[in-house]
C-alpha cells in the first residue's frame, strides 16, 4: 500500500505540474476574454436561476439544475480541500482558489452552453448531455467523447463519493464522540439513505437537492460570517498575510507557512477546481437535462454555481482558517499533519459555534455531493454502455459508499485529484475548439435572452 502511495502520489504531482494549471488557467482566462467578461452577467444568471420555464424542453427546472450542480461542488472541497490547500500551499493558496472561481465563471458558463446546445433525447424522453455529445456532434470528435465518459465515470467514484463519505466518517468520529459508531457502520448507514433517493432517478434527486442545498449555504454562509466578526482583530491581517504569501515564501502568526507562489498557485488551483469545477465538464451533464428555452440562459445559470461555490463559500472558509489561526490562542501549528486537521483544529477554536458548523456542514455539503455525482457517473455510464448499465452502476456506487470509509483519505484525494485531470483534458479541448460557437451564440442570445432555441433536438436510442 505504501509503494502505491508513493506512486500516486508521483503521478498526482507530474498532472498537476505546471503544464496543467497553465491549461486550466489559460482556458479561464481565454474564455473570459472570448465571452465579453461574461462574470458581469453574474447577476442575471442568478435572477434567471430562480426563473421557471415550464414550456421549454428539459426534465427538471433551471434551479433544480443549479442546486443539484451545487449539490456536486459544494463538498469537502470547500471545508477540507480549503484547509488542505492552505497546510500545503500556505495562505496565499487561498488566493489563487478564489482567482480560480472568479475567471472559472466563464468556463462553467461555455461548457455549460456547449451542453445544451448540443444534448440530444433519449427515446424514453430523458434529455442527455455533456462534454461527450458536444465532442461527437460539435467536433466528430466521439472518440475523446468516450474518454471522457470513461473518466467521468470513474472519477465520480473518487470525487463525488469517496472523498466525501470518507469526510463524513472523519468528521463524525472525531466530533460526536457520544454515538460511538465505527467507520464500516457510517458507511452501511449513508449506502442506504443513499440508495433511496438515487434510485428514484434524477428528478428524485433534484427534489433532495433543491431543498437541502438553499439550507445548507445559507446556514453555513451565516456561520462564517458571526465567527469573521468574532475574529475581526485578525481579519485585516489575515487578508494581506493572503495576498502578499500567494507570490512568495514567508512566515507569519500562528505558524502559518507561505512557500511561494508556485506552491500556493499549484495547491489554490488544485483545490479550486476540485471545489468549483470549471472546466472539469460535470455540471454540464445536469444542465444538459434543465428546462430552458436557449443555451445561454442555462448556461448563465450554471455559471452562478461557480460564484457561489468558490467566490463566495470557499473564501469563507479560507478567511474563517487562517483569521482564526493567527489569534494569539490559535492553534499549534507543529501538531498538524495535514489538512483536515488543520480545519479541525481552526473551527474548534470557537466554542460552541465552531464545531457545530464544521460538523453540520460537512456531512451536508458532501452527502449532496454523493448525491449529484450519482447522477454524473450514471448519465456516463449510460453514454458508454447504454441503458442497462445503470442499475448495476447505482449499486456499485452505493457499495463504494459502504466501503470507503476505511480507506485512508490523503490516498483518496491524490486519486481524486488525477481523475479531475484525465476528466478535464478532454472537456477543456471541447471549450476551446468550440470557442468560435460559443461567442456566437453569447453575442446573439444575450441580446435576445427570451428568444426560443427551435434546433431540432436529436432522439437517440441507446
Amino acid at each position: 500500500m505504501e509503494a502505491f502511495s508513493s506512486i500516486i502520489t508521483s503521478l498526482e504531482n507530474w498532472i498537476w505540474g505546471a503544464p496543467m494549471l497553465i491549461l486550466l488557467c489559460g482556458t479561464h482566462i481565454f474564455m473570459t476574454l472570448r465571452t465579453g467578461f461574461i462574470q458581469k452577467k453574474t447577476f442575471t444568471g442568478i435572477r434567471l436561476s430562480v426563473t421557471k420555464d415550464p414550456d421549454s424542453p428539459g426534465d427538471v427546472s433551471q434551479f433544480q439544475a443549479l442546486t443539484t450542480a451545487l449539490a456536486s461542488t459544494i463538498g469537502t472541497g470547500n471545508i477540507i480541500g480549503v484547509g488542505t490547500a492552505i497546510y500545503l500551499g500556505g495562505p496565499g493558496a487561498v488566493l489563487w482558489c478564489w482567482l480560480t472561481g472568479v475567471f472559472g465563471i466563464a468556463t462553467k458558463y461555455s461548457e455549460s452552453l456547449i451542453a445544451v446546445k448540443y444534448r440530444v433525447q433519449s427515446a424514453d424522453g430523458r434529455m442527455q448531455g455533456g462534454a461527450m455529445y458536444a465532442l461527437e456532434r460539435g467536433l466528430n470528435m466521439k472518440w475523446l467523447g468516450i474518454l471522457f465518459a470513461f473518466f467521468a465515470t470513474f472519477a465520480s467514484f473518487g470525487i463525488g463519493n469517496a472523498t466525501q463519505i470518507n469526510a463524513i466518517a472523519e468528521v463524525i468520529e472525531n466530533n460526536i464522540n457520544f454515538i460511538p459508531t465505527p467507520r464500516l457502520g457510517i458507511g452501511i448507514i449513508f449506502g442506504i439513505i443513499t440508495a433511496v433517493v438515487i434510485l428514484g432517478g434524477i428528478k428524485s434527486i433534484a427534489t433532495v437537492c433543491e431543498k437541502l442545498v438553499p439550507f445548507m449555504a445559507v446556514f453555513y454562509v451565516l456561520g462564517c460570517i458571526i465567527i469573521l466578526g468574532m475574529n475581526h482583530d485578525t481579519l485585516i491581517p489575515a487578508i494581506k498575510t493572503i495576498c502578499t504569501l500567494a507570490f512568495k515564501p514567508g512566515a507569519v502568526a500562528g505558524g502559518l507557512v507561505g512557500q511561494g507562489i508556485m506552491m500556493a498557485a499549484r495547491y489554490g488551483i488544485a483545490r479550486g477546481l476540485f471545489s468549483n469545477e470549471s472546466g472539469l465538464g460535470s455540471a454540464p451533464l445536469v444542465a444538459s437535462a434543465a428546462q430552458t428555452r436557449n443555451p445561454v440562459r442555462q448556461a448563465l445559470v450554471s455559471a452562478t454555481g461557480t460564484f457561489w461555490d468558490t467566490v463566495v463559500v470557499c473564501l469563507m472558509t479560507g478567511l474563517v482558517l487562517v483569521t482564526t489561526i493567527m489569534r494569539d490562542n490559535g492553534i499549534d501549528m507543529s501538531t498538524i499533519e495535514n489538512g483536515g486537521q488543520m480545519t479541525t483544529a481552526a473551527f474548534s477554536q470557537i466554542p460552541v459555534l465552531g464545531p457545530i458548523i464544521l460538523v453540520i456542514g460537512i456531512i451536508c455539503f458532501a452527502y449532496s455531493t454523493i448525491l449529484g455525482w450519482s447522477y454524473y457517473g450514471e448519465r456516463c455510464a449510460e453514454y458508454l454502455f447504454g441503458k442497462k448499465a445503470l442499475l448495476p452502476y447505482k449499486l456499485l456506487y452505493i457499495a463504494v459508499i459502504v466501503i470507503a470509509p476505511v480507506v485512508a483519505l490523503d490516498l483518496v484525494w491524490n486519486i481524486a485529484d488525477i481523475l479531475n485531470a484525465f476528466m478535464a483534458i478532454p472537456n477543456l479541448v471541447a471549450v476551446l475548439a468550440l470557442s468560435g460557437t460559443i461567442a456566437k451564440d453569447t453575442k446573439y442570445y444575450l441580446a435576445n435572452l427570451d428568444e426560443v432555441d427551435t434546433t431540432e433536438i436529436p432522439v437517440v436510442d441507446k
